[in-house]
């Protein structure tokens, strides 16, 4: 499957060291007009060489719209979008031809498909999230036309964590430290760990949260498309996350249905709630509090140090991979959780307004 969504969808092509990442983006309405300085803005938030906390490869990642767009305006028709690769060291990976990296995707995409592209991983790269990126901001546009509006930060590294509510926090903060954590505080512990990590050639792993406000009731549905199950297929398809949660998530196994209930309140004539367990999403359906969910990434899999493997003819052998990688995927992972955030709620507004006369 290389397409994702039902009627905001997109289908992406391209590999790490291939010419080009792009991709198709059908469904999203006409008239809708297009800032492409905001989609070039969440592409610089997720491109390389950004930090020194991130990977040194140097690409500008600009996007070229191919088709869709009319002097600024969608026409309804699929938008066509590339971006080119330009700074991919392809010999670095020489030494992987024929072994396997340990926790990659190398040994399963060659048993199941019998050939790999070693370059950097091929398409199971996260340099394939640019096409995601790119068609999430498109989405955010089309959200912004309602006020809805997607915010995520990196909320843990390692065992460093912000240890306060996300409405406590000032999320327009986040941009402003390499990390992208808006407590100014635990982002300086997390940059210092990150760079020891690095200096270690080692990695780390942690959460993003992702909180989306202004959300209308009634968007999702009751059974198999529930929007918190596509929010979670969305989180789990990105490389390196290991666990998704929403509202109260596993904290609220600990908890009584007396104190776990959100009890419904009038507020100023509009239905409302007192607390916000349910992380604006009950029967699958929002209910218009905010929504709020948690994802977990794993610490990338390519360590520059000495590893045991095996390779292609099952010898026993060792890797000491060369390149350039990040120690912590987290800080540029932020653009990609919320575009893929705002493809399943542009997503769901469309699928919304068939709902219903």
């Amino acid at each position: 499957m290389n397409s994702f969504g039902t009627l905001f969808r997109l289908t992406s092509f391209g590999e790490s060291h291939g010419a080009a990442i792009g991709g198709i983006i059908d469904g999203c309405p006409a008239g809708l007009s297009i800032d492409t300085g905001k989609i070039q803005y969440e592409l610089d938030r997720r491109k390389p060489g950004q930090s020194k906390i991130t990977t040194q490869r140097n690409e500008s990642d600009t996007v070229e719209l191919l088709s869709g767009v009319f002097e600024g305006t969608t026409t309804g028709t699929p938008i066509g979008f590339i971006i080119r690769n330009k700074d991919h060291k392809s010999g670095d990976y020489n030494n992987l031809k024929d072994v396997f990296r340990p926790s990659h995707a190398d040994y399963t995409y060659n048993k199941k498909y019998g050939i790999r592209d070693h370059r950097g991983g091929g398409r199971s790269s996260a340099r394939e999230t640019i096409a995601r990126v790119v068609a999430g901001a498109i989405a955010k546009q089309l959200l912004q036309q309602f006020g809805i509006t997607i915010n995520a930060f990196v909320n843990s590294v390692g065992k460093i964590s912000v240890n306060k509510l996300y409405q406590e926090l000032d999320l327009s903060k986040t941009e402003e430290n390499i990390v992208r954590c808006p407590d100014k505080e635990t982002a300086t512990k997390m940059i210092a760990l990150i760079e020891e990590a690095g200096r270690n050639h080692d990695t780390l792993g942690g959460t993003i949260q992702c909180v989306a406000k202004g959300v209308p009731t009634g968007w999702g549905s009751p059974v198999f498309n529930k929007l918190h199950a596509d929010l979670g297929f969305a989180m789990l398809g990105i490389n390196a996350v290991k666990g998704f949660e929403y509202g109260s998530g596993f904290e609220g196994t600990k908890m009584y249905g007396s104190e776990h209930n959100d009890v419904f309140v009038n507020t100023d004539g509009k239905v409302s709630t007192a607390t916000n367990h349910s992380g604006g999403i009950q029967g699958g359906i929002s209910n218009g509090q905010d929504i709020y969910f948690n994802v977990a990434f794993k610490p990338i899999a390519t360590l520059l140090r000495e590893q045991k493997t095996i390779d292609k003819k099952l010898n026993e052998t060792t890797i000491n991979p060369k390149g350039r990688h990040d120690p912590c995927v987290l800080p540029r992972a932020v653009p990609i959780v919320e575009a893929m955030a705002a493809m399943v709620l542009a997503d769901h507004y469309l699928q919304n307004k068939t709902a219903k006369l």
